[in-house]
């Protein structure tokens, strides 16, 4: 196993959960959204965002994981190759988030939603 420090596992296990979170967010918003208005003119545009807001994090989480195993069970060590793929994997992780969390806070504030 390749030995990540103790900072790095955490911060790498808190993008996983907060993506975790925003993805479920992004789809109940999109669900409320539609429930309450429809698919129309005037929510296509949001509910579309939503599901991108929901597939970017969907990805960056999958990628994210993906490299973590991958760093974890290389031996002796990680090449420096693969660690920095993991740094680029958290830092798109880390960029997806924010923006797709702003997005849905926007749509819900817009709409009056709450979910």
């Amino acid at each position: 196993m390749a030995k990540l420090t103790d900072e790095t596992l955490t911060l790498i296990f808190q993008l996983l959960r907060q993506l975790a979170e925003g993805i479920e967010d992004a789809s109940a918003t999109e669900w409320l959204l539609f429930e309450r208005y429809g698919e129309t003119e005037r929510t296509i545009t949001e509910l579309d965002e939503l599901q991108s807001a929901r597939e970017r994090q969907r990805i960056s989480y999958s990628r994210l994981n993906s490299i973590l195993l991958t760093v974890l069970e290389a031996q002796p060590v990680a090449s420096n190759a693969m660690l920095d793929l993991l740094a680029q994997a958290i830092e798109q992780a880390s960029a997806n988030l924010a923006g797709s969390n702003a997005s849905i806070r926007e749509i819900k504030e817009v709409w009056n939603l709450s979910s």
